[in-house]
């Protein structure tokens, strides 16, 4: 049996559990193998399983590794707020009040703490590349019949993890997309996660944005419940784009994620400086230790 190592599993990007997208976290993994924490993330068998270890950075308060059941990431979104609020749950006081420095693949990620609980990343730098017009009927094939925005264009958005972001006419266009598991298959061999889709709500709803992520896994469609990672290129996209709703939305704006799958998360994204901060809030549903 393993050591006795702290260990939380947490609920991010929501207020009430299990209505946002788990996390499992191991607080203390210095010592730890990759061939011990790709087999405890295979167990976990959530998205993300993250493992804190002694920053390298002399600027970070901490290093995380991240893996999937699967693979590991440089990088993901909702794994770095929860790593963050299972961290500062346990004790962790910042270097810098206010902040955390994430040591990370893809470098160094800041998190500010917010008054009310909430916290926000800032997005890693990205690369955005138009999709090939060969492609086009591809992603035709992965949402078969839905309302397309074209006026702007499907990006692959690269930022450690890499996302096909396309826009819908609505975000009720959004909510009724179908996708085929075939052809998302089919498309990842252009060498992106999955697909993220978006489309906006009008004045009466609760947020601006209706956002899904799928992808595959093990040759099965997986639709997320709320993803950092995706969000965070979505708010590249719309920068980038010039912000095609107008209005506040060039400063701030909300989204909404897992409506299809009974879930209901909550993202705030910001605008600081030209750089955009993916916001929520984490809630702890499991406190204990783990053998590891």
């Amino acid at each position: 049996m393993g050591a006795a190592r702290r260990f939380k599993q947490v609920d991010v990007f929501t207020k009430v559990a299990f209505k946002g997208n788990p996390l499992a976290v191991v607080l203390d993994a210095d010592g730890l193998s990759d061939a011990a924490m790709q087999a405890m993330a295979r167990w976990t068998n959530l998205s993300e399983t993250t493992f804190v270890l002694t920053p390298r950075d002399a600027q970070a308060d901490y290093r995380v590794r991240i893996f999937s059941p699967d693979t590991e990431f440089p990088f993901a979104g909702h794994p770095t707020l929860g790593t963050a609020h299972a961290l500062l749950e346990a004790g962790l006081v910042p270097r810098r009040a206010g902040t955390l420095v994430q040591e990370c693949g893809v470098g160094l990620v800041p998190i500010e703490l917010g008054a009310d609980g909430a916290l926000a990343f800032r997005a890693p730098a990205a690369s955005l590349a138009p999709l090939a017009l060969q492609h086009q009927p591809l992603l035709a094939r992965v949402l078969p019949g839905a309302a397309l925005d074209m006026v702007c264009t499907p990006l692959i958005v690269t930022m450690g993890i890499a996302w096909l972001v396309v826009r819908l006419g609505s975000a009720q266009a959004c909510l009724d997309a179908r996708i085929d598991g075939a052809a998302l298959q089919e498309l990842t061999q252009l060498g992106v996660a999955g697909v993220a889709i978006y489309g906006p709500h009008d004045g009466a709803d609760p947020a601006d944005y209706e956002v899904r992520a799928m992808f595959t896994k093990h040759g099965s469609l997986v639709e997320d419940p709320v993803t950092g990672s995706a969000n965070a290129c979505i708010a590249r996209v719309l920068q980038a784009q010039g912000f095609p709703d107008g209005g506040e939305t060039s400063r701030a704006y909300s989204a909404r994620q897992g409506t299809c799958l009974q879930c209901d998360g909550r993202i705030a994204v910001s605008y600081v400086d030209g750089e955009p901060w993916i916001g929520g809030h984490s809630v702890t549903v499991i406190d204990g230790v783990v053998r590891v």
